[in-house]
């Protein structure tokens, strides 16, 4: 597959998001437990969320991935319990979309990275990744997912 990379630039993003630190088999039930518990608390409060899920990765060890969950919020929320409040901070971003399986997505990192240092840019701590839809609810729609390298 052939990745289109370019970089865009964002404002400060207000977010509501859960951490931990889990092996890469135990993304799918943290994600669900994590967006659930997000989306309850909203719902609570009569808010919902501006975007699409998401999920930062503060390092690609794939037995202890430190990961953070959540969803784009309006204006800055109270957090509860492990439900944190926080910003994505403004800036530029190199980004990329991958179509297809959640464990296929290695190509569009490298693809990324090598366009980041093509474009003389240094790549941030942290990787990002939106999940554009959700083929859950459709058996018939592959998983779009949006990848964002911070850049230095």
């Amino acid at each position: 597959m052939t990745y289109e990379c370019k970089i865009i630039e964002t404002e400060d993003q207000p977010v509501l998001t859960v951490r931990t630190t889990a092996a890469v088999e135990k993304l799918p039930q943290f994600f669900g437990e994590a967006y659930g518990s997000i989306m309850r608390y909203l719902a609570e409060m009569g808010e919902q969320p501006v975007g699409m899920p998401f999920a930062a990765y503060y390092n690609m060890d794939m037995q202890a991935l430190d990961v953070e969950a959540g969803f784009p919020v309006a204006r800055d929320l109270a957090g509860k319990g492990n439900i944190k409040a926080g910003k994505i901070g403004g800036g530029k971003y190199a980004v990329t979309l991958h179509i297809g399986s959640y464990d296929s997505v290695g190509p569009a990192y490298e693809a990324l990275a090598d366009f980041v240092k093509q474009q003389g840019f240094e790549v941030g701590k942290i990787a990002y990744e939106y999940y554009l839809n959700d083929p859950s609810e459709d058996a018939n729609i592959q998983p779009q997912t949006e990848i964002r390298f911070p850049l230095r």
